[in-house]
């Protein structure tokens, strides 16, 4: 919606016929109001499960932001109102952050699974509002239907499909600005001081400082490098700087990656890592993100760091998880170290492991993983920094594992929790051998302390668990 306006300025007299006419002075201005559009796709699985939950009670959606707002997608499998008696779905869109009076169009589409593309949409988009557009008082506030679907109709259609429903949600936030007169402007090419940099590193003129990294010499200039590395400046111009800049030795890093190291600092962008490799293998790429990641985190070039990390995520896979983890981990890199876990955890990668508890020193456990995945990278693992195993545990918490205390007593049941010190709390629990235990059979919960556990079996899909455990209890009896 566009409304235009005009402001007229009269700076002349009154008119007199001694004086000449003249034109008055005219201004413009434009006034705009117009939606800021975004959506949100909601997919509820296991509607099943969640009838009974109680009229009022919701599933909510995650937040997503669209014209500075954050919404939330509320869905009631029982109804939103006592008098409906959980006889209807209700489906609401709500104002999730501080706002006041936030005026809106909405759009809910309950999806079609079948198809056919006859969805069921309730919108604002598209038609005239005789009152204008939604307003959303403050937070919390919600605009939807209580009686949104019939619940045995939902039931039988083709709405649900594997028990499971799609919902999606388009909101237009209403904004209004006044344009003055628009002024012509001049377009702008982008910085380009990072290509004068990187000339400069490649034409060798000017270097004053020379490192020996794995045999190899690398010229570069001091300002450049105290400029965009506190350890470069400390170590080139601090009270405990280098006597000999002309020629500093850099220990535990390969030519490499203190080439792509200067490349970013000159070009301020990642290089090329298959050009740096040589090598046209993702394998490649990521080992040298991540041996770049460990020398950015180690002079403090945070951006590189962050660059790495994203390529890291986006490459991140099978056989190279365990050390992307375990990297993650000695570098403080929460983000990546959040992706790995939650990709380790996923079933298809998660195949299947035996994890054995061994004590040491009568006080500390710590966990050796005999088959998690097939890689020689849970070795690092274990060795670099053992608790993120635990971490892995926390991940899998409501998937079924077996829990063996002694060689004859196990307990198979859903994983609830699971601490530092290695205790889990298992619910629905059954013992794994009732015929020989069968005072254990009354167990449904149970607590099991980590100085208790001898073994632990992830779900075993695809892995001959019995071979892997008497494999490790061969080699505890060798040890």
């Amino acid at each position: 919606m566009v409304g235009m306006g005009r402001v007229y300025k009269d700076t002349s007299k009154p008119s007199s016929s001694s004086e000449s006419p003249s034109s008055p002075a005219v201004t413009t201005s434009t006034s705009i109001t117009e939606t800021v559009n975004g959506s949100h796709d909601f997919k509820i699985t296991g509607f099943s499960l969640a009838k009974g939950m109680g009229i009022g009670k919701y599933i909510a959606s995650d937040t997503f932001m669209v014209g500075g707002y954050a919404w939330a997608i509320y869905f009631y499998p029982d109804g939103k109102s006592v008098e409906d008696n959980a006889t209807y779905v209700s489906l609401f869109i709500a104002l999730a952050s501080e706002g006041t009076d936030v005026r809106a169009l909405f759009e809910l589409t309950l999806l079609d699974q079948s198809g056919r593309e006859r969805h069921k949409v309730h919108s604002h988009f598209g038609r005239a509002l005789e009152s204008g557009p939604y307003t959303l008082k403050y937070r919390g506030s919600m605009w939807g239907y209580k009686r949104f679907f019939k619940r045995t109709a939902l039931e039988a259609s083709d709405y649900l499909k594997d028990d499971c429903l799609q919902v999606h949600c388009s909101v237009g936030v209403v904004k209004s600005h006044t344009e003055g007169p628009k002024i012509y402007s001049i377009p702008l090419p982008p910085s380009d001081i990072g290509q004068h940099f990187g000339k400069l590193l490649e034409s060798g003129k000017g270097t004053d400082v020379n490192f020996e990294v794995d045999g190899e010499t690398f010229s570069a200039h001091k300002l450049v490098l105290a400029a965009r590395s506190p350890v470069f400046r400390a170590q080139l111009y601090g009270p405990m700087k280098d006597q000999n800049t002309e020629c500093i030795k850099i220990e535990d890093m390969e030519a490499p990656v203190f080439k792509a190291l200067l490349h970013f600092i000159y070009w301020d962008t990642r290089p090329d890592m298959e050009e740096l490799t040589g090598l046209n293998s993702k394998w490649a790429s990521t080992l040298m993100s991540q041996h770049l990641l460990a020398a950015a985190d180690r002079y403090g070039l945070d951006r590189l760091r962050l660059l790495c990390e994203s390529n890291l995520c986006e490459d991140i896979a099978i056989n190279t998880v365990a050390t992307t983890l375990a990297l993650a981990e000695q570098h403080h890199c929460f983000q990546l170290k959040a992706v790995c876990l939650k990709f380790v955890a996923l079933p298809e990668n998660l195949r299947g492991a035996l994890v054995k508890f061994v004590k040491k020193n009568m006080s500390v456990y710590y966990l050796l993983v005999v088959a998690v995945m097939q890689t020689d990278g849970f070795e690092y693992l274990k060795e670099s920094c053992p608790h993120v195993l635990t971490e892995l545990l926390e991940d899998i918490v409501g998937r079924e594992v077996i829990v063996e205390i002694k060689e004859d007593l196990a307990f198979r049941g859903t994983l609830h929790a699971v601490d530092q010190y290695l205790n889990f709390k298992l619910v629905n629990t059954t013992v794994a051998d009732p015929l020989n235990h069968p005072e254990m059979l009354c167990v449904w919960n149970c607590f099991i302390r980590g100085s208790a556990v001898r073994y632990v079996h992830l779900p075993p899909d695809g892995v001959d668990v019995e071979l892997l455990q008497d494999a490790t209890r061969r080699e505890a009896r060798a040890s």
